[in-house]
């Protein structure tokens, strides 16, 4: 059975407009697929890569340009400068952790959180907000404070893990085989991968 590794960042746009087709591409080949919510702008940092804050003009200009295409082409509604962001993405992904530890959409919970922030203008470092988005995809809210230390010491090692993989950004997919797939855009390319066809 394959299996897919996918590292990203609820603070990522493109995180959100993955949506839930990470886990349709698992379940359409038979693959497990493991949730591994990090530190994005410490991935950065330890991979070569610049916050976006920190880009040539050029390039941020480009990324939004990008996002706004990106999102009409998915029909994901994406504010391209939502009123928190960045904001502390910690809160999010220790919830996203203990989830995956109890089973459940997983995968619904990931697209909540981006959509909170990229698309309803919400700040998914307040408690509130986690415990509405674990509410409205079916997780007890109770996790948000559940097993915290746990889901710390995870997030930290989904960082060092995802370097040592060779991930650099998100959202960024790695098969058991070492097939590395870096952004929304390459989800078609993952799935003709699994399905032997590249």
């Amino acid at each position: 059975m394959a299996h897919i590794d996918y590292y990203f960042a609820t603070l990522s746009p493109f995180t959100y407009l993955s949506g839930t087709r990470p886990a349709e591409v698992a379940k359409k080949h038979g693959a497990t697929i493991a949730y591994k919510p990090l530190d994005i702008m410490a991935l950065f940092a330890r991979t070569g890569g610049t916050p976006p804050k920190d880009r040539h003009p050029n390039r941020q200009a480009y990324r939004l340009q990008d996002m706004a295409r990106r999102s009409k082409l998915l029909g994901a509604p994406l504010n391209l400068k939502p009123a928190f962001w960045p904001t502390n993405g910690a809160p999010s992904s220790y919830a996203i952790i203990a989830a995956q530890n109890t089973g459940g959409d997983v995968a619904a919970l990931v697209k909540a959180f981006g959509a909170a922030c990229w698309a309803d203008e919400r700040d998914i470092s307040q408690d509130d907000v986690v415990r509405d988005c674990l509410e409205k995809t079916g997780f007890d809210p109770a996790l948000a404070d559940k097993d915290m230390m746990t889901s710390a010491d995870t997030f930290a090692k989904n960082l060092e893990d995802a370097v040592s993989a060779g991930a650099f950004g998100a959202p960024f997919f790695i098969t058991d085989t070492g097939e590395c797939f870096w952004g929304e855009d390459r989800i078609d390319d993952l799935d003709a991968y699994l399905a032997g066809n590249i």
